[in-house]
C-alpha cells in the first residue's frame, strides 16, 4: 500500500511537470530569431561551445532530454521549466520553492556558461538551457498561477479535439497556421522593427515572469470549446511573445559574453 501512494504520489508531479513551452516549433522560432540579434562576441562564444549546433536546435535539447534516466534529468531538472505567480502576487512576493525553478535555474546556469573552468559537458548544457528557459518564461501558462498545473488541469476542446489550455498554448494556436519553424521565424523577424527590438531588449528575467502572469489572467476561456473565435484573439500575443523572447535570449547571451 506504500509502494502504491509513493508511486501515485510521483506520477501526480510528473504529470504536473511534464509541460512543454511552446513546443519544438515555437522554440526553434525564438532561437532563430535569436541568432539575427547577436553580437561578434557571442557567436563567436557560442559557436566555440556549440560548434555545430544552432539556437534553434539547442532550444528543444531540454524538453527531449525529459526522459534520460539520470539523476539530473529525473529529479533536479524537473521544476526549471516554469515558475508559479499566484493572482494578484509578483514573482518577488512569493520567490522559488526549495527545489528551484526557471528563475534560479537561469541564474545557475548563467554562471556556469560564464565559467571556463567547468567541464565543456556542463557548459553546453547550460548554454543549451539558458536559450530554452527564457523561452518557456515567455510563454504565458509557464508562469502558472499554482492552482491548475499551468492550465494542464483545465480541459477543453480545441478545434474538436480533446486538449487543455497549457496544450493550447504550448503548441495549438502555432502549429494551427501549418508552418514550419523556418517560415515563423521569416514571417516574425520581418515584423520586428528595431525599436521594438531595443525596448524589448532586457536582460531581467522579472519581466519576463511579470509579462507573462499578466498575460496568463487573459487568456482563460469562458467556454469548453475553442476554435476561431479563440485562434483571432489570441495569437497575436503568441506571437508577440516569440518575438520577444527570441530578441531577449540574444540580450541575454550578449550580456553573458561581452568582453
Amino acid at each position: 500500500m506504500k509502494k502504491l501512494l509513493i508511486a501515485s504520489a510521483l506520477l501526480a508531479v510528473s504529470s504536473m511537470q511534464q509541460a512543454h513551452a511552446w513546443g519544438q516549433t515555437g522554440h526553434r522560432v525564438t532561437g532563430a530569431i535569436a541568432e539575427q540579434y547577436l553580437t561578434a562576441e557571442a557567436k563567436a562564444a557560442i559557436k566555440q561551445l556549440l560548434p555545430n549546433e544552432s539556437l534553434a536546435e539547442a532550444s528543444t535539447y531540454a524538453d527531449e532530454m525529459r526522459s534520460n534516466p539520470g539523476e539530473f534529468w529525473q529529479k533536479e531538472a524537473r521544476p526549471y521549466h516554469y515558475v508559479t505567480v499566484p493572482k494578484g502576487k509578483h514573482y518577488h512576493d512569493v520567490g522559488a520553492p526549495e527545489e528551484g525553478d526557471a528563475f534560479t535555474a537561469l541564474q545557475k546556469f548563467s554562471k556556469i556558461v560564464k565559467d571556463e573552468t567547468a567541464p565543456l559537458e556542463e557548459r553546453q548544457r547550460a548554454l543549451r538551457f539558458i536559450v530554452h528557459i527564457i523561452g518557456d518564461l515567455h510563454q504565458p501558462l509557464h508562469a502558472g498561477n499554482g492552482t491548475d498545473k499551468g492550465g494542464n488541469d483545465v480541459k477543453l476542446e480545441f478545434f474538436w479535439d480533446d486538449s487543455n489550455l497549457h496544450r493550447v498554448w504550448d503548441s495549438g494556436l502555432i502549429d494551427r497556421r501549418q508552418l514550419s519553424f523556418t517560415e515563423w521565424t521569416q514571417w516574425l523577424s520581418e515584423k520586428i522593427t528595431p525599436e521594438q527590438a531595443a525596448a524589448w531588449s532586457t536582460i531581467d528575467p522579472l519581466v519576463y515572469i511579470a509579462e507573462s502572469a499578466a498575460i496568463r489572467d487573459t487568456i482563460y476561456p469562458e467556454t469548453e470549446r475553442l476554435s476561431w473565435d479563440y485562434l483571432y484573439q489570441h495569437l497575436p500575443t503568441a506571437t508577440v511573445r516569440l518575438q520577444e523572447g527570441g530578441v531577449r535570449i540574444a540580450a541575454h547571451l550578449n550580456d553573458l559574453f561581452k568582453q
